[in-house]
């Protein structure tokens, strides 16, 4: 195998509640993560030196910060540990919006984890590589394990949980939100009580962090403000991307159909599986 091709899915917060901020600065969270069935894309091609280049269609995020090249050079360091001595060309294709609360960048970490593992034949477990990977960002375990899941911790304490599927619209106004001036923001919520799952599972769902959101974009409330004439509707992560639940494909599509023209909106397929578990068993 000298190339694959695989994708990064989605994800939504289905609730978000802060409970506390730790020591470290990172903040405890109890969060469902329920995967979707669209993402972005990306190959991977080995390459005869030890370069790891990357490419993508949207030029401004080939730098070095990109989650991309940092978690190629994470895993490169392990593989030179084990004096194994790869290098890869990548592209991305990116589909998601950014600053979207989507998880578009942590779950590029994660297949490029899982990617490199299998090309350059490292056998990583999938708890090594989820240790990897918490290095790179609280999100990337959840797509690493490749399931919706209950998490807690900073997000990489998961429990695996099935969920029936539905049909979301996704819509992202014109704007970005970051999520490190979200959870370093003094007004941010961070007292939520410690719930079961149980009792998260009964209750209303909701966002700790979408009040703030809205009160700093205010075209994030606005979205809510749209979107909630179709379904009920609430924030993703940090931000900006706004979710609703719609019973079926025709109902979604007439409310992607009134969407404003310089909103961005897409209709996803929740899944219990990332479409990522499958198509690396295809590479076997």
């Amino acid at each position: 195998m000298t190339s694959i091709k695989l994708p990064a899915v989605a994800k939504l917060n289905l609730f978000l509640h802060i409970t506390g901020r730790r020591p470290d600065g990172y903040h405890n969270l109890q969060t469902l993560f329920q995967l979707l069935d669209i993402g972005d894309e990306l190959t991977f091609t080995l390459r005869d030196d030890q370069h790891l280049l990357l490419d993508c269609n949207d030029k401004s995020l080939i730098n070095d910060n990109n989650l991309v090249l940092r978690a190629a050079k994470l895993i490169q360091q392990i593989a030179a540990n084990r004096g194994i001595s790869r290098g890869c060309s990548i592209y991305l294709d990116k589909r998601l919006p950014m600053g979207g609360g989507l998880g578009g960048g942590s779950s590029d970490a994660a297949t490029t984890l899982l990617a490199l593992n299998k090309l350059w034949q490292l056998n990583l477990t999938a708890a090594e590589l989820t240790q990897l990977g918490l290095q790179l960002g609280a999100d990337v375990p959840v797509f690493i394990q490749g399931r919706t899941a209950f998490a807690e911790g900073v997000g990489e304490k998961l429990k695996p949980i099935d969920l029936p599927s539905k049909i979301y619209l996704i819509v992202t106004p014109d704007c970005h939100v970051s999520t490190a001036d979200i959870f370093n923001h003094p007004d941010l919520v961070r007292d939520s009580p410690i719930l079961t799952l149980s009792t998260l599972m009964h209750s209303p769902w909701r966002n700790d962090c979408q009040p703030l959101v809205e009160k700093l974009q205010p075209i994030v409330a606005k979205t809510v403000q749209w979107l909630v004439e179709y379904a009920p509707s609430r924030m993703t992560g940090t931000g900006a991307s706004v979710f609703a639940e719609f019973p079926d494909q025709t109902s979604a599509q007439y409310a992607l159909a009134q969407l404003p023209a310089d909103w961005r909106g897409f209709i996803a397929l929740g899944v219990n599986q990332s479409p990522l578990m499958a198509a690396l068993a295809d590479t076997e």
